[in-house]
């Protein structure tokens, strides 16, 4: 009779604890699946930061390569930070997207690294200004120096022109030129089987301008046929950049007022010809007169 009567409160405080423990499992199943997907959405949202991070690393190595600098060691800090960005880009890609501190510690290293880049874009803006500046000023030292070579041109266009009418101006002229043939006894003669010699006199005319001092007078004579009277080949002097032939020569000293000066050429037997012979008188390289005379 009494066994009748526990039994059903036995059952009953099973089913109370079935109960609990259904609502337990319940809970635990509910938490389970909440944190689950708490989880993952925190790994899927880190993920995400981790590729963000990574593409932002990756735009900011494409930044500096746009960097370019005419500085060679501007130039090789700038290659060595390229480097480093490319070599973090890799550690990235292999750290996990849950390893919070090691993303926390790229993203200060990306803030330190666009730091970096924005000094290098104000230096290389500096020396783009600076080169900018040294080319502007090039452009104007060009411009003094073609000026001031273009004036120079023009200095030298009037020095020649000075140089030339003080050249000009120097020169000696002649006046009274005397041809005539000598014979042996050196009297004068006009006929060709007498002449043993021909005469130039002249008087060379006063010239302040002119340089004073010993000069040498030179005379070509030509035979009526056009041929050159010499006794040498290798009497020689210059004229107007050439070496031509003369006839004869003489040494004078030149004091800046008239001077009389005579040459003799010694006739060789048989050179003469009957007619009129022109002669012609240098002195400095300068041809100061023209004459002629007749033998028979």
């Amino acid at each position: 009779m009494e066994n009748n009567i526990e039994k059903p409160s036995s059952n009953k405080a099973i089913y109370i604890i079935g109960s609990i423990a259904l609502v337990v499992i319940a809970v635990l199943l509910y938490l389970f699946i909440s944190n689950k997907q708490q989880y993952q959405a925190v790994v899927e949202e880190m993920t995400e930061e981790k590729l963000i991070l990574t593409e932002e690393f990756q735009a900011l190595a494409l930044d500096y390569d746009s960097l370019h600098s005419n500085n060679d060691t501007l130039n090789l800090q700038l290659e060595q930070e390229r480097e480093k960005i490319t070599h973090l880009i890799e550690e990235i890609k292999t750290i996990k997207a849950t390893n919070a501190s090691k993303i926390r510690e790229y993203k200060k290293e990306l803030s330190t690294l666009r730091g970096v880049m924005r000094n290098f874009v104000i230096q290389i803006d500096s020396l783009n200004r600076r080169n900018e500046e040294l080319v502007q000023e090039n452009i104007e030292y060009r411009k003094q120096h073609d000026k001031i070579a273009q004036s120079y041109k023009e200095l030298e266009k009037v020095k020649e022109k000075l140089d030339k009418k003080v050249e000009i101006a120097s020169q000696l002229e002649t006046r009274n030129i005397e041809l005539m043939g000598l014979n042996a006894k050196g009297n004068d003669t006009k006929k060709i089987r007498n002449v043993a010699k021909i005469r130039m006199c002249c008087t060379i005319e006063k010239n302040i301008t002119a340089p004073v001092g010993m000069k040498t007078i030179y005379i070509r004579i030509m035979r009526p046929d056009e041929v050159l009277l010499i006794s040498s080949k290798d009497n020689v002097f210059e004229y107007e950049g050439e070496d031509i032939n003369f006839s004869a020569k003489r040494e004078f000293e030149y004091g800046g007022e008239d001077v009389d000066v005579c040459v003799f050429y010694s006739v060789v037997d048989g050179e003469l010809l009957k007619g009129v012979y022109v002669v012609d008188v240098f002195v400095d390289g300068f041809n100061i007169g023209t004459s002629s005379f007749e033998l028979k």
